[in-house]
């Protein structure tokens, strides 16, 4: 009966979180010009007109390069951060990590309209641009907190090992310590990406023109396209995500192997 109880109870979690996904993604076939009306039948007509509006299209172009390119650049940016904060002593790491937490607390509408305020202060255009750059900023502490655990997991013997057996200090980082922390690097990128493609209220103060704020523009307007357009999106995050857990899987049994 407990066993159950904890099954029902889990249950009854991931229904909560994914009813409302799983409606949308039904919605996203009803044959039915009303985004919410009554079921009227099957039909792919609406996929069809998503590839047909050139809206759409462009804020998908946006959203990708600017997910992509904020997310390596924060990537490697909060990596390097990362491996800085750790060789610090206690007291700064400390400190240097409440100031890394600040960003990450911080409301989302607190962080826009201050990247708003720097950009014209700068005179920088709120264009695709100005939106890459406020994604690399909200990106980067992301990304060091998903690493520093690996970092602190990490056997600092390996590495000084490596350095006694002749490696400079760049190689045996490279060759040693990035493999070791991949994982959390792994964690980092995945992250960033998604709460770039996630992000609205910080795009709507610094440039928009993706696809979060391209669908709060239609929602005045209901339209089933726009069903269809986040039932993609949700598909494409949920594949890449089964992609990398199912490569990592691999490879932990390709290590258990050898061991």
């Amino acid at each position: 009966m407990k066993k159950f109880s904890k099954s029902f109870y889990i249950f009854l979690i991931f229904l909560f979180m994914y009813a409302p996904i799983i409606v949308m993604m039904v919605y996203s076939f009803n044959d039915s010009q009303v985004a919410t009306a009554q079921w009227k039948g099957f039909t792919l007509k609406w996929y069809g007109e998503l590839l047909e509006n050139e809206r759409a299209i462009s804020a998908l172009q946006t959203t990708v390069f600017v997910a992509i390119t904020s997310s390596l650049i924060a990537t490697v940016i909060g990596t390097m951060a990362a491996i800085g904060i750790h060789s610090m002593k206690r007291f700064s790491k400390n400190t240097i990590m409440g100031i890394t937490y600040i960003p990450v607390l911080s409301p989302d509408i607190v962080t826009g309209v201050s990247l708003m305020l720097l950009f014209t202060f700068l005179r920088i255009p709120l264009n695709k641009y100005s939106l890459l750059l406020s994604h690399i900023t909200f990106n980067i502490p992301y990304v060091i907190i998903s690493v520093l655990p690996k970092l602190t997991q990490f056997n600092k013997n390996i590495y000084e090992v490596a350095l006694d057996l002749g490696a400079k200090p760049f190689y045996a980082y490279t060759k040693v310590v990035i493999p070791e922390i991949m994982p959390g690097i792994v964690t980092g990128f995945l992250l960033a990406i998604t709460l770039s493609v996630d992000d609205f209220v910080i795009s709507l103060f610094t440039g928009g023109g993706n696809l979060s704020t391209f669908i709060y523009s239609q929602i005045k307007r209901p339209n089933p396209s726009i069903n269809a357009l986040s039932t993609l999106l949700f598909a494409a995050i949920f594949i890449m995500l089964v992609v990398v857990n199912f490569s990592s899987v691999k490879k932990e049994q390709k290590v258990e192997k050898i061991i």
